[in-house]
């Protein structure tokens, strides 16, 4: 999976949010806790608010919190509000007009469609919460484990 620096951004600031708690941080402030370029970070922010995942707040005091509890918003919330290319997949590719699919190929789409519904439920069976206090779903945790080195058949002495 690709992911933008927008969309890295935005769900570093947010777990930046989740981990300050109630209490509103400024942009200035996460952009220096959390190393990112301060006018971007002011778009994300906009983009955000429009998106209902944080609320601004004006003042001596203000800045930006999120809209509800950490557990609340999940990570699938954040990448569908930053990255317009996560859209619902509708049916998936398509051979070019009025060709059909090769035999070959003809699970092909199949294949698409449960590689986006698997990316889609790790992102959206995971929360602000789990990644802000380590706690991963089960499923998540497995499928991020890197797997065994493979063991030889034979063994030579």
């Amino acid at each position: 999976m690709y992911v933008t620096a927008r969309t890295n951004y935005a769900m570093r600031a947010l777990l930046a949010m989740a981990a300050a708690g109630p209490e509103p941080i400024s942009a200035p402030a996460l952009a220096e806790a959390e190393q990112m370029p301060f006018t971007f970070l002011q778009t994300i922010l906009g983009e955000l608010r429009r998106s209902r995942l944080v609320v601004s707040q004006r003042g001596h005091d203000g800045g930006y919190r999120l809209a509800r509890p950490a557990s609340q918003i999940t990570a699938g919330e954040v990448v569908r509000a930053m990255d317009t290319t996560f859209a619902p997949a509708e049916d998936g590719p398509h051979p070019p007009e009025g060709r059909p699919a090769s035999v070959a190929a003809a699970h092909l789409e199949q294949l698409w469609r449960a590689a986006d519904t698997a990316l889609r439920r790790v992102l959206d069976e995971t929360t602000l919460d789990d990644l802000t206090n380590g706690r991963l779903p089960a499923h998540v945790r497995a499928l991020a484990d890197p797997a065994p080195a493979p063991q030889p058949i034979i063994q030579i002495d």
